[in-house]
Formats: structure tokens, sequence, C-alpha cells
């Protein structure tokens, strides 16, 4: 679980949707902030088929570091800033 999430491209993720305005286009009818970003266009962040993308999504909510929102049909994704605080603790600790 620990090692996981250290892969670049989810350490990406992660800093992307830090600032979802800065880093993906609007999205119709929904707030990049409030409701999270489309799993498409993060994959088109990222320059990965949808499938690639959502895998990495998948396993960043399984880790609790993500929250997932089904808007219209289309999973949104946003962080979850507390876990993300919370994981970052355990760290500081020195696990």
């Amino acid at each position: 679980m620990l090692r996981t999430p250290a892969h670049d491209t989810r350490l990406r993720i992660l800093e992307w949707l830090r600032d979802p305005a800065a880093h993906f286009p609007p999205s119709h009818g929904t707030d990049l902030l409030a409701d999270g970003v489309p799993a498409d266009a993060v994959a088109a962040a990222l320059g990965v088929p949808g499938p690639a993308a959502r895998t990495h999504l998948t396993l960043l909510t399984a880790l609790g570091l993500l929250r997932v929102r089904r808007i219209d049909g289309r999973d949104h994704y946003r962080r979850d800033e507390v876990r993300i605080a919370e994981v970052a603790r355990i760290f500081e600790k020195g696990w």
C-alpha cells in the first residue's frame, strides 16, 4: 500500500488534482474542485488510454487518497485531503 502511490504517474495525478482548474479543462455542468475531474480528462492529461488512467485512479481510490463521484454516467475524482494528511503524518512520525 505504501509503495504503490509513490509511482510517478500516481503522484502526478495527486498533484494535478490539488488544483484541478490549473491542469484540466472545464467540465460541462460540473465544478472541477467540488465534483472532481472526469476520468477521461485524467487520461488525456497523462496521454494514456482511458483504461490505463482508470487503473491508476481506482488504485488511488482504493487507498483512500481519492474520492469518486458518479455524475451523468461518468466517474469524477477528487482528492481526499483528510486521508492524504493522515498518510503524511504517518510518514512524518518515521513510520
